[in-house]
């Protein structure tokens, strides 16, 4: 790792992008020392800090559309991003120029030197970023910053404040389990650990066995909790772009709320964004015209997306996500979802086996189109062609080159529509290759 300073914006993300990705995380107290370093920018900002497996970034895009419409300022930090490294910073909804960027990489790398000079480890990928992030946010002086958890929460780098102003925990299931335990419970433990003392928190109970868990350790730390469940809200009706709903509480009766975005799922998010965010407003009178139009607004890419004509993209990347998207098209018009073309790609620390066997399972689909990410991760195109053979008697292509694969997918879906999942990297992947190779 060179220690010569990088002189521009490309440098600077080639230094991060050479940073270790996939390394033991360091301590919660060696974060702490290294914001501690940088002069714990952030910490004194309203903290809203979101954990969870899926839905994470939704909800989150939820409240910062909403406290935007309140005239509030917001910071968010995010991962991974699908095209460009900035999308990982974002102030009002927007990610950070590059020259941004640059200087607050500028002082966060002029911190780790001096740090090292100490003898402490070098910060990985995710937590020099984290420190660019709360860097960023305390100069653009935002009054909200939402930290998206990286990987679990206990031990995640975004856990190193200790004192948010709330907390929010999305559904819980089984991913990451060579890292996070091979139970719900177990992960719900580590999704849990981002509750503080006395610090409210809000969480989606669709898991039992995760909400045990999480009312337990919200009890022993005297954190005032609160449970949504399908019983908050009543879907009525579904459409290629949009969800409507209603709420079932006491304040906003009548209203038709519309998530923009066709996952079944997100009616859920943006549920448990509002709760949280009523808690926020808590005395305040709220304009839920204002609310629900800001929901409305709300664009999150990768999700459900249609990416171009009959072409979606969605993130889905384990078997609690993939359930979700099942879900999703079978509540869409017949025509939209029977017999479509499904392009798939996993990373090797993904049950993707059995996300295979799930989608042949629950999905009547026209062709399977395989390939692989550009990831060391990446599984073999080869090994998931011959996993698909297992499990479906349709065709399965194997290509190599996402045009190869958006060629094939075009001329064998006839009048089928297109769906493309299984990683956020080949939904970045794809969405690169249909802006023409651009970011």
């Amino acid at each position: 790792m060179s220690d010569r300073i990088p002189q521009n914006y490309k440098e600077a993300v080639k230094y991060i992008e050479e940073l270790p990705r996939y390394t033991k995380k360091h301590s919660l107290q060696h974060t702490r020392q290294f914001l501690e370093r940088l002069g714990n920018p952030g910490y004194d900002r309203k903290i809203i800090h979101v954990a969870g497996t899926n839905g994470k970034g939704s909800v989150c895009a939820y409240m910062q559309a909403v406290l935007e419409a309140e005239g509030k300022s917001t910071g968010f930090f995010t991962s991974p991003h699908l095209l460009k490294i900035n999308e990982r910073i974002q102030i009002m909804r927007s990610p950070v120029d590059d020259d941004t960027f640059y200087r607050v990489f500028l002082r966060t790398f002029e911190t780790v030197q001096r740090m090292r000079e100490y003898g402490f480890e070098h910060p990985s990928y995710f937590e020099f970023l984290f420190g660019m992030g709360m860097t960023a946010f305390a100069d653009s002086d935002v009054e909200y910053i939402i930290l998206e958890t990286g990987l679990g929460g206990r031990l995640d780098a975004t856990n190193a404040p200790e004192y948010p102003f709330l907390t929010v925990i999305t559904s819980v299931s089984l991913d990451h389990t060579e890292i996070l335990g091979d139970t719900i419970e177990q992960i719900a433990y580590e999704k849990a650990g981002i509750i503080k003392e006395k610090v409210p928190v809000f969480f989606d109970g669709s898991s039992h066995e995760a909400s045990k868990v999480i009312r337990q350790i919200a009890s022993e730390h005297q954190a005032p909790c609160r449970e949504i469940t399908n019983h908050a809200y009543e879907i009525r009706e579904v459409s290629r772009n949009r969800i409507a709903f209603l709420r079932k509480n006491a304040y906003d009766k009548g209203i038709t709320w519309c998530v923009p975005i066709c996952g079944i799922y997100q009616v859920k998010n943006a549920e448990l964004a509002l709760q949280a965010l009523e808690y926020v407003f808590e005395g305040s009178a709220i304009d839920w015209e204002k609310w629900k139009s800001a929901v409305a607004s709300v664009r999150w890419e990768g999700r459900m997306e249609l990416a171009a004509p009959h072409l979606t993209v969605d993130g889905a990347h384990n078997p609690g996500a993939l359930e979700a998207f099942v879900q999703s098209i079978y509540m869409l018009p017949k025509d939209q979802w029977e017999l479509p073309v499904i392009i798939f790609s996993a990373v090797s620390d993904k049950k993707y086996e059995q996300m295979i066997a799930y989608l042949c399972r629950k999905i009547k689909a026209k062709a399977y189109i395989v390939t692989e990410i550009d990831d060391k991760r990446r599984v073999p195109v080869k090994e998931l062609g011959e996993i698909f053979g297992k499990y479906t008697s349709v065709p399965v292509y194997q290509r190599n080159k996402i045009e190869e694969v958006i060629d094939t997918a075009y001329k064998v879906r006839g009048d089928s529509e297109i769906y493309c999942l299984g990683s956020l990297y080949l939904v970045g992947a794809v969405k690169k290759y249909l802006a023409g190779g651009n970011e």
